[in-house]
């Protein structure tokens, strides 16, 4: 009967590139970028890397489709590179393949690495490419402003919120985003806004202003996984562990068969439930520590608020304007900025959000540190609201 991954994996080391505009440098750079560091907390060498997942999710812009680039670029022992893509997820897609091997018993230390180069594309947003269900013509004018505005709009209307309470909340998301990236000197956008500001933007979809919504970045994340006796073994204390790990990924439901308002995401209420399952978390507003999650407008960080249980159903703007979610708050979420502000290139962004757990379970996330975090949690999701993936990972002190 399967047991879950629960404390089977640990993180040996961790690293992440800074995030922004990079024109100096290509993808392979800041692959290096993020793996030194990473190679460099985990105290070991490169030959004792037994297998890596490499994450992109334009890989036409920039590496190519194979995992032949993240082997050439880091001179890895020929080794298997697996190459991964599944949307927005893709950085945590290249994570769980690692802890599965690691899990597994198939090797005893692996590595996943995502990468995205974005700003050399010329696309003001993501690049549309020409395959798959969300390219298809039954969708010929899908915007991702649009749809996450009509998120906004169906979840007005199932809970009966006055538009003015839903924007001084949105704004409040977007103002605590950035508050909380000008403590991080690797975020892409480091200024900080006023709510006025976001009030008074330009509009881009109704109600989405200028702020409500996340850019691209350029930027690398990488994560080494082991197991926590080896980890011991190499002196390691304090030791980080994989908690849970789910997907869950849409089926057609939503869009077919009429029971799906439009007013929430169905694919992170199902990886939330099972994610707590697996870590043994069953009251999650009370046990998890600090959250980062997908939050490509602000309107999906507050919805998604409450399909992870954090808030109660119609009441996230509520928990979010009384300062629940602020670095100082109950619950911190966004604490490194986020995709808002940290930035979200999307191959490296799953990775680059368990980099902030794993800062913060170990003390060293700067200014932005919060207090003794116990239990962290990281969710993505790729796509839109009515065709999607989730995916969750929940990381803690090993043994809690």
């Amino acid at each position: 009967m399967a047991t879950g991954i629960k404390d089977k994996v640990v993180i040996l080391g961790m690293g992440c590139s800074k995030f922004g505009e990079r024109w100096d440098r290509n993808a392979e750079d800041l692959m290096v970028e993020a793996f030194q560091e990473a190679l460099t907390d985990a105290g070991i060498e490169r030959k004792q890397i037994e297998a890596a997942w490499f994450g992109t999710a334009i890989e036409e812009q920039h590496v190519g489709k194979s995992g032949v680039p993240l082997a050439m670029t880091l001179r890895l022992p020929y080794i298997p590179v697996t190459h991964v893509e599944n949307y927005c997820a893709t950085g945590t897609e290249a994570f769980r393949g690692a802890v599965y091997a690691v899990a597994s018993g198939a090797v005893d230390i692996a590595m996943a690495l995502g990468v995205e180069k974005l700003k050399d594309t010329g696309y003001g947003g993501l690049p549309q490419r020409g395959r798959g269900a969300l390219n298809n013509l039954y969708w010929a004018n899908v915007s991702a402003p649009g749809s996450f505005a009509q998120l906004a709009a169906a979840y007005r209307a199932k809970h009966g919120v006055d538009a003015a309470d839903l924007k001084r909340a949105m704004a409040h998301i977007s103002v605590k985003s950035h508050a909380n990236a000008a403590k991080n000197p690797k975020a892409h956008l480091r200024n900080q806004i006023t709510e006025e500001d976001v009030l008074n933007a330009p509009m881009i979809a109704d109600p989405l202003g200028l702020y409500d919504c996340c850019g691209v970045s350029d930027g690398s994340a990488c994560a080494i996984v082991t197991t926590p006796d080896i980890a011991r073994g190499l002196g390691k204390k304090g030791l980080v562990a994989v908690k849970a790990l789910q997907l869950a990924v849409s089926n057609g439901q939503e869009l077919q068969l009429g029971e799906w308002d439009g007013s929430y995401f169905a694919t992170t209420r199902v990886a939330a439930r099972r994610a707590y399952q697996e870590a043994g978390i069953s009251k999650p507003r009370e046990q998890i520590s600090l959250v980062d999650v997908h939050d490509c407008f602000s309107v999906t960080e507050l919805v998604t608020m409450e399909d992870l249980g954090l808030s109660e159903e119609g009441h996230a703007i509520g928990d979010v304007l009384d300062g629940f979610y602020d670095a100082q708050g109950k619950v911190p979420c966004q604490i490194d900025g986020g995709l808002k502000c940290f930035g979200h290139p999307i191959g490296a962004s799953g990775l680059r959000m368990i980099y902030e757990m794993y800062l913060q379970m170990n003390g060293r996330a700067g200014d932005r540190q919060t207090a003794a975090p116990v239990f962290g949690m990281t969710h993505n999701l790729g796509g839109f609201p009515s065709q999607n993936v989730s995916a969750l990972t929940i990381v803690g002190q090993y043994g809690a």
